[in-house]
């Protein structure tokens, strides 16, 4: 009986353990998928059932210790300190800079402090990675129309409507944006 030498088993558990987490990957990708095809037909309100769905995989980095920074600066959020906020989530992107949504809870956070510059560029790399994304579309939309730029807002707000149509209050800021964009039919 040969006994494999301990640096071959290492190598062999290690890529073992690779293979495992790519198939995770690409389940947890089928599974995103599957919901992003039930919000694109849901109404209310399945279409909040399957929002949640959505932003449980989205917070799931792979890592405890950076699903830990996340929860921390949401939590900071929540308690009104968005430069707080600010400090986990540039911890959480240091560590883990593929992590979407890192990039989009301190794009909020950046929002929340009225940082608008550093937001918009957190909402980049967030669409550059997930660009089915509506919360940080949707957070697009916000700060273009508060920075004057109506058409470039309802363009944001109609690919929010193409991803989920059924997001609360969209048709009321896509039909207001219509207005003052494309003008009133008399």
């Amino acid at each position: 009986m040969t006994i494999l030498p301990q640096r071959f088993k290492r190598l062999v558990t290690a890529f073992l353990l690779g293979v495992l987490a790519a198939l995770a990957a690409v389940a947890q990708e089928q599974d995103l998928d599957d919901l992003f095809s039930a919000l694109s037909r849901a109404e209310e309100p399945a279409a909040s059932a399957i929002e949640e769905k959505i932003w449980q995989e989205w917070s799931q980095s792979g890592s405890p210790s950076m699903d830990l920074l996340l929860q921390r600066g949401r939590e900071a959020l929540e308690a009104g300190d968005p430069q707080l906020a600010i400090e986990h989530f540039t911890a959480l992107i240091d560590h883990a800079p593929e992590f979407a949504e890192g990039y989009n809870a301190r794009a909020t956070a950046y929002f929340q402090a009225g940082l608008f510059g550093p937001s918009l560029g957190d909402i980049r790399q967030v669409l550059a990675r997930n660009p089915r994304h509506f919360g940080a579309l949707a957070g697009l939309a916000l700060i273009l129309e508060d920075l004057g730029d109506k058409q470039g807002a309802l363009a944001a707000y109609r690919e929010v409507q193409r991803i989920y149509p059924a997001r609360e209050g969209l048709e009321e800021n896509i039909d207001r944006l219509e207005r003052q964009v494309e003008g009133q039919d008399i």
